[in-house]
C-alpha cells in the first residue's frame, strides 16, 4: 500500500493525478494494486467496502454520486436533493470529458473538473475503496474524511428507502 505523498512515478498518470488531488486536500489515501481479474470484490480490499463513482449529469454539469458497489440509489431522491426534474448518465465520451476518467476508473480524486460530490449516507463511518483513475488500482480512504475533503452532501440515496 502506498499513501498519497508516496506514490511512486511508475504508478500510471492518473493514480498520480488523484493521488496529487488528495494530497493537496490533506485526505490520507492509500492506494492498492488488486490482484486478478473480474469484478473487484472487499476481499481484494482487505473488506472495505466498495464504492463506485457514478458521474451524473444535471444540465450543463455533473456532480459525482458515490453509493456501495452493488447498491441501487434512488434517482427520486436524488433529483429531489438537488431540485431538478432531470439527471441523466452521460455516455462514455461526455463522461470521459467531464471527468478525464474512463469508465471503470472514474472518482473524484484528480478529476479534471472538481464536480459536486454527493455520499450515500450508508457509507459514513466506514473505510472504502475508491477509484484511483487506473484500471486494477483502488483508493482506500475514511468515507468521513472524503466527505470532508470534498465538502461532499451526504444523502440517504441506498437501502430499504429507495424508490
Amino acid at each position: 500500500m502506498t499513501d498519497a505523498a508516496e506514490t511512486s512515478q511508475s504508478a500510471p498518470a492518473e493514480t498520480r493525478r488523484a493521488a496529487s488531488d488528495a494530497a493537496a486536500r490533506g485526505l490520507t489515501v492509500e492506494f492498492v494494486v488488486r490482484d486478478g481479474t473480474g469484478r473487484p470484490t472487499n476481499a481484494d480490499f482487505g473488506g472495505a467496502q466498495i464504492v463506485k463513482s457514478v458521474v451524473v449529469q444535471r444540465g450543463d454539469s455533473f456532480v459525482f454520486v458515490l453509493t456501495p458497489l452493488d447498491g441501487q440509489f434512488s434517482w427520486a431522491k436524488l433529483r429531489a436533493h438537488l431540485g431538478v426534474n432531470r439527471l441523466s448518465l452521460p455516455d462514455a465520451d461526455a463522461a470521459y470529458a467531464a471527468t478525464g476518467y474512463k469508465r471503470g476508473t472514474i472518482t473524484p480524486l484528480g478529476s479534471s473538473t472538481a464536480w459536486p460530490v454527493i455520499v450515500d449516507e450508508g457509507l459514513r463511518g466506514q473505510t472504502v475503496v475508491v477509484g484511483a483513475g487506473s484500471p486494477g488500482i483502488g483508493a482506500l480512504v475514511d468515507a468521513d474524511a472524503l466527505v470532508e475533503a470534498y465538502g461532499a452532501d451526504t444523502v440517504q440515496l441506498t437501502g430499504a428507502q429507495t424508490e
